[in-house]
């Protein structure tokens, strides 16, 4: 049985009793199990301050009316886990806050954030878009964004997707989808997508001609070198090295078709240090994506 409350360092899972919100719970309590960790099933109810410091009143009622119905929400999420992975450990939580700021808030102790698809209720426009970016700036821990197939059609043995390009961020999402890799038994595809766009406006026509030789060969050690310490650490987990000169965004939602799961920095090393926002690559795979989105966070 569920028990109500919060567990340290678990999985924080948001949910408002539609299909993608369930969707989102059956990913992660199958996680949590993968980690051995406690999931907590989330619903924020949204009341206005005015409202639940009103004395007995019919307002009152309704505020009555809208806990009852978040335990009811709670109970069907937490059933949905339990079913999606038996023997995993599932607590409940409603809140007067809205979503996001709850969510901001338990990012400082959640070892995850998991999101659905889209939002009702509780979580009206907690959608995976806008408010999802809003939160993977603020965020003090990962958050995934379920799409796709999300829990639905998706192998334990899907390659993990990791975008790399030499930020410290991105050394994040590579620890964390070596780790997602090591845990499912999955191959690991590791991908530097490199852009020529800024040697297009200097070169022009003649940039067909240009020796990308050289460029490619500085790009190939950037991969080799943020890999290199990792796939000593997880020396089982097999490892595709891929490059290309192309957007990463368009490289990655490719790639999307066919991955358990992508993972990526909130910003790259083309990012403004110091901005809470969601770098273009992240937000393109959150709007876009075929399979769930992992944003990694620097947890400052």
């Amino acid at each position: 049985m569920p028990k109500p409350g919060v567990g340290g360092d678990a999985i924080v899972v948001g949910t408002d009793g539609s299909d993608p919100s369930l969707r989102a719970v059956r990913w992660a309590a199958t996680e949590a199990v993968l980690r051995s960790a406690p999931l907590l099933v989330l619903h924020a109810i949204g009341v206005p301050d005015f409202l639940s410091s009103l004395p007995e009143s019919p307002e009152n009622h309704l505020l009555e009316s809208l806990e009852k119905n978040a335990a009811e929400l709670l109970r069907l999420a937490a059933e949905t886990a339990e079913q999606a992975a038996p023997g995993v450990r599932v607590s409940t939580k409603s809140t007067m806050d809205a979503s996001v700021p709850a969510l901001i808030d338990m990012s400082g102790s959640a070892r995850m954030i998991v999101l659905g698809k889209s939002g009702r209720g509780g979580f009206r426009g907690l959608l995976v878009g806008s408010t999802t970016a809003t939160l993977t700036g603020y965020a003090r821990c990962p958050v995934v964004a379920i799409r796709g197939r999300g829990s639905g059609g998706l192998l334990m043995s899907d390659p993990i997707v990791v975008g790399v390009d030499g930020s410290p961020l991105s050394d994040m999402a590579i620890a964390l989808a070596f780790e997602e890799a090591a845990l499912r038994g999955a191959p690991l595809v590791a991908v530097h997508a490199w852009s020529d766009a800024d040697t297009a406006a200097v070169f022009s026509a003649s940039r067909m001609h240009f020796d990308w030789e050289p460029l490619e060969d500085a790009e190939k050690r950037v991969l080799a070198e943020n890999l290199a310490g990792w796939q000593q650490k997880y020396p089982d987990v097999p490892v595709r090295r891929v490059l290309v000169r192309d957007k990463p965004r368009n490289h990655l939602l490719t790639r999307s078709a066919e991955a358990g799961l992508i993972v990526v920095g909130s910003r790259g090393r083309g990012g403004f240090g110091g901005l809470m926002m969601l770098g273009s690559t992240g937000y393109a795979l959150i709007h876009h994506a075929r399979c769930p989105v992992m944003v990694a966070r620097s947890g400052i």
